[in-house]
This record gives C-alpha cells, structure tokens and sequence, in this order.
C-alpha cells in the first residue's frame, strides 16, 4: 500500500471535502473539483482527514489507494491556489493569439492552427509567452502537453513551443569541410 494513503492526508482550514456514492468533492474559495470514485476503494472523510483504504487485497486496490491519495492533495492544493505552466515559442515570425476561447498559433505551417481552450482553464498569452492556469492539475498538464504538441522544440536550432523551465539539448548539425 502506498505512503501516502498509509496516514490521514490533512484538509486545509478553507477547504471542504464530501465523499460519497461513488464520487468525491472538493470545495475551496473560488472552485469546486469532483472526481468519481473507483469501486476498488473507498473514501471516509473524518475529524483527523480524508482516509483512503483498499476494499479487497488485490494488487489493483492497494496501487490505487495511493493514485486517489495523490488525487486528494492535488485536488486540495488546486482549489487553494491554481496550478500553472508556462509555456515559450522560440523561432523567427512564431506568434501565439488569443481570439476568444481560442488559441491561434502561426508556428512555420502553411495555415495557422487553432485551438480551443478548454473549460476551467484560463490561458495569457503576452507576445511569445503563454501562461495557462487552472485548479485541476490533470487539465493543465494535458492542455499544456497538447499545445507543446503542435511544434515541438527541435534539437538544432531549439525552434518550437517549449516549457518555461525545459531544457532543450542541442544538437551540433553539418560542420563545414
């Protein structure tokens, strides 16, 4: 069994946690999170935390009682202060705009490539850089991934969208005889 799921995990003053017919809440100032609940587990919440145990002794339940502990705390820290990721476009004439609830990227191909933002998620896009922020880490990340997706930084000339804080290994190219 998990670490994390061994111990209480402790809910935060401003945050409130209901579990119960197959689905979990969480509450915080300006979100609320849910997420169902797998039937190999079950979920109590009591005066001391969140308290995650495995139904049966199977391999499958005691792996997912630590994925639901590290749901938990997610969950908790996202509904407390957003997550965030940020991402860079680096090559000559790549620009990113925001058009509504869409992104529009003009990254070297022949048309431009749109697309949508999801709901929960609010995207800022300042000249080349674009910060997305949302309380579900699940969505962030994935959203965040998709969009490094449509050009990924290459090896040569580190041209593409690139994470804040990723660092792309260069490669040294043809020398010259």
């Amino acid at each position: 069994m998990s670490r994390l799921a061994k111990k209480p995990i402790q809910i935060p003053t401003k945050v409130t946690v209901t579990a119960g017919d197959g689905m979990l809440s969480v509450k915080g100032a300006k979100e609320t999170l849910s997420r169902s609940v797998h039937s190999s587990i079950s979920i109590k919440v009591t005066d001391e935390g969140v308290v995650i145990t495995p139904n049966n002794s199977s391999k499958l339940a005691k792996a997912l009682t630590g994925t639901f502990a590290a749901h938990v705390i997610a969950m908790m820290q996202g509904v407390e202060t957003p997550f965030k990721k940020v991402l860079i476009l680096n090559g000559v004439g790549y620009k990113v705009e925001l058009k509504g609830t869409e992104l529009v990227f003009a990254v070297g191909f022949s048309h431009p490539v749109v697309m949508k933002i999801p709901d929960g998620i609010t995207v800022g896009v300042v000249k080349t850089t674009i910060t997305i922020e949302g309380a579900d880490k699940q969505k962030v990340g994935q959203f965040a991934a998709e969009v490094r997706g449509i050009k990924p930084p290459e090896p040569y000339l580190g041209k593409g969208i690139k994470y804040d804080d990723e660092v792309i290994r260069r490669k040294q190219g043809k020398k010259a005889v």
